[in-house]
């Protein structure tokens, strides 16, 4: 399999460093409030990511951390509970988000059951933090100050390190400027927190560093240099993220986790998604212009179909959302429910007309998922495939090729196919009194055993074979 690399600027072609496990960490949910579907989309990316490299010849270890730990979280949690000690309201406001964000993945098809969740709150975690800043600032690269400790990106450099390896970053400010901020979006290069002191109404950590008191908390781009070397080691095969995280934190991740390391490497690879765009900018809660899985659902769409949506865009292109946009997805998502109802359906015998075997169809998928996870050709091809199967329709004997192509599409594409069941023996009678009455001419009771169907979401089609049914 080949996927774009973000540290090498080209395809390179994934190949686990030790044993035969690729060794994948995503960077998980801030858990302050629900997600937008735009953070969404970059975990199907994930997700369909995980899944066609299990799809080849390697195992896959997945970890995704949750943030439940900075100044989003802390200001949420402040005002919301606001009667509770500062750590207990923290991890209230996180466990109630932490689990709804879990109900979003699942419903848009992400295998939550193949992903190590870790918290950055978790104890060893926050010790292995401690433990990294205080081997950092042994080494000299990093310095206490007046509100907490920082990077220092001089020292990093001195070493021979590169700052700037996954884009170009200017250096104007270096050394003479630090942000606190968790998250900036400047380009030019920032000490950067590593820990906090605690302020006034905040949670905290005990913390003792060359004597001082540093009582407070870890600074965002540090808890995933923690969590995916604990649960992943150093180096790991893959990082995976939105654009927006090239630069700061992944940058700053490379520089706090390989300082004074003699492997430069963090990750073999970076893989980044591009933005999903509302109105034609990228959907963000500052800007107000984001939408949740809920407004989706609450519109009437099923969520595999905003899963639809966003494999219908390369990884590498920006995505555009607009109620039209999730129309069409939800259409080609039925449509590809009513190919899966041909299983129920099998014929003794058909006049065969396709352009491909069934036994094919597995293995051109994975060919493209496998070519830098080209899912919107993945689509394309699923769709001539489904256009082409409901005129000829299968034969008995291709069950078995027919259940192994549901089967590997839903292992690559996660769109749960497999679960289109039979329709009851009663809805099958119906079927066949219409069948009675349309050779009888009777098109007032043929129309109202349609309808009654309807009702109960099976729709018709009228064929030279008889009538094929399809979930609604």
């Amino acid at each position: 399999m080949k996927i774009h690399n973000t540290l090498t600027r080209q395809l390179d072609t994934v190949t686990p460093l030790t044993d035969d496990t690729v060794r994948i960490y995503s960077c998980g949910p801030t858990v302050y409030d629900h997600i937008h579907i735009g953070n969404l989309s970059s975990f199907i990316y994930a997700d369909t990511l995980r899944r066609a490299v299990e799809a080849g010849e390697h195992r896959v270890k997945h970890v995704m951390n949750f943030t439940d730990v900075d100044d989003k979280t802390i200001r949420r949690s402040r005002e919301k509970y606001a009667d509770l000690e500062p750590r207990e309201a923290l991890k209230r406001l996180t466990t109630e988000y932490g689990d709804l964000f879990l109900e979003d993945m699942m419903a848009v098809g992400n295998d939550t059951d193949a992903i190590e969740f870790i918290k950055a709150t978790d104890s060893a975690v926050i010790k292995g933090m401690k433990q990294l800043v205080t081997d950092l600032h042994q080494a000299g690269f990093a310095y206490i100050a007046d509100d907490g400790v920082y990077f220092s990106i001089e020292a990093y450099k001195k070493s021979g390190k590169t700052y700037g390896q996954l884009t170009e970053v200017s250096t104007s400010s270096t050394s003479e400027a630090r942000i606190q901020n968790d998250e900036y979006d400047k380009e030019s290069a920032h000490d950067f927190a590593l820990w906090k002191k605690q302020k006034p109404g905040e949670p905290a950590w005990d913390f003792t560093l060359d004597g001082h008191e540093l009582n407070g908390r870890p600074g965002w781009h540090l808890e995933c240099s923690v969590m995916s070397n604990q649960t992943l080691g150093q180096p790991f095969d893959i990082h995976t993220g939105g654009v927006d995280l090239i630069f700061p934190h992944h940058e700053n991740e490379i520089a706090q986790s390989t300082a004074g390391q003699k492997n430069p490497v963090y990750a073999s690879a970076f893989v980044h998604n591009e933005h999903l765009l509302v109105d034609g900018k990228k959907m963000s809660k500052s800007l107000n212009n984001f939408y949740t899985l809920k407004d989706i659902t609450d519109k009437g769409f099923d969520p595999l179909a905003f899963r639809m949506l966003v494999l219908q865009s390369h990884y590498r292109n920006q995505a555009h959302f607009s109620w039209e946009n999730l129309e069409s997805a939800q259409n080609r998502l039925r449509d590809l429910r009513a190919l899966a109802a041909l299983r129920w359906q099998a014929l003794p015998v058909t006049h065969d007309g396709a352009t491909f075997a069934l036994e094919e169809v597995p293995l051109n998928l994975t060919s493209l998922l496998n070519d830098d996870l080209r899912s919107p050709q993945a689509l394309a091809f699923l769709s001539d495939v489904s256009t082409q199967l409901q005129v000829v329709l299968i034969e008995t004997d291709e069950i078995r090729h027919f259940e192994a192509m549901l089967r590997t599409i839903d292992e690559l594409l996660g769109l749960r196919l497999q679960s289109v069941q039979d329709i009851t023996l009663e809805q099958k009678q119906l079927i066949a009194d219409r069948e009675k009455a349309r050779t009888a001419k009777d098109w007032n009771k043929s129309d109202k055993l349609r309808d009654t169907l309807i009702t109960q979401g099976i729709g018709l089609r009228d064929t030279n074979y008889g009538t094929i049914w399809f979930p609604l």
